[in-house]
């Protein structure tokens, strides 16, 4: 799974390189997680930007990211595809993350 990660001195940005997370790739992607989210900042941001299409295994292993991390930890996301936003929208699981529409404005706060 191809992810990028940028070092904040408060906050991690995951950008995920791929275009789908999914079945195929959800082992993937929950493995590259955690060694991405194993150290650095308690504030981590997954920049889904470049993902056109998740599904519930996808979803699963966003939450399973998220429950790694652990309690004094947080994963929020940004740059939500509208066909993504709306899996997160007809899941409630907009409700469980905090979602940035703009990733651009959190990399620019972060070195700001």
């Amino acid at each position: 799974m191809d992810l990028q990660s940028t070092q904040y001195s408060h906050m991690t940005i995951i950008t995920v390189g791929e275009a789908r997370i999914d079945a195929a790739a959800a082992i993937r992607f929950k493995d590259a997680m955690r060694a991405a989210t194993a150290t650095g900042a308690g504030h981590v941001v997954l920049d889904l930007s470049n993902v056109t299409f998740v599904d519930s295994s996808g979803l699963g292993a966003i939450v399973a990211a998220m429950k790694q991390m652990g309690g004094a930890r947080r994963l929020d996301l940004a740059g939500l595809t509208p066909d993504v936003a709306k899996v997160f929208r007809l899941t409630r699981m907009e409700s469980v993350f905090t979602i940035h529409d703009d990733i651009l404005d959190l990399r620019s706060r972060a070195t700001g």
